[in-house]
């Protein structure tokens, strides 16, 4: 029950994560072992999510460390537009697209660990505490590393409606 529960997550954590599908599916099976063998270690009262998200992203870091290729949300955030917009407003979708392509290659460009934690936060929507399990990091490093990239983001991006 707690992987079917959990399963997209913590593949999309561990994609995030290496960049490749058959790269997270590996972290994912093996983070979903660790969490069985080592389930006397979950502390009970906590919750369950984090703890998992924790060691999905230990073991894809594990497999980023042998060289992996850098992140790209082009492709892992799966980002499409609305295709129900797309195919009542077209004008409304090639500038929607526009913006988005745009936000994405500003994204890209920021330094790595800015671009992780705005992926975890915004693309796969985790609450600060999970991304700073899946980040393997402290909670207000998440906070500070958010504000950086943010920052960074709105003096590249500017006005997105311009």
């Amino acid at each position: 029950m707690l992987v079917q529960q959990h399963r997209d997550v913590a593949f999309r954590v561990a994609f995030l994560l290496t960049g490749s599908a058959a790269d997270a599916e590996d972290a994912t099976q093996d983070g979903f072992m660790k969490a069985y063998t080592q389930i006397r270690r979950f502390k009970p009262g906590a919750t369950f999510r984090p703890w998992l998200l924790k060691i999905v992203g230990n073991e894809a870091r594990n497999l980023t460390r042998s060289g992996r290729r850098r992140l790209s949300y082009e492709t892992r955030a799966g980002h499409q537009p609305d295709s129900e917009s797309a195919t009542t407003m077209p004008e409304t979708a090639a500038v929607t697209n526009e913006t988005d392509q745009r936000l994405i290659r500003a994204v890209n460009g920021l330094p790595e660990k800015e671009r992780l934690v705005i992926g975890l936060r915004y693309f796969l929507e985790l609450s600060e505490s999970e991304a700073a399990a899946a980040a393997g990091i402290p909670r207000g490093t998440v906070k500070s590393r958010m504000s950086r990239g943010l920052e960074r983001l709105r003096t590249q991006v500017g006005d997105l409606d311009a």
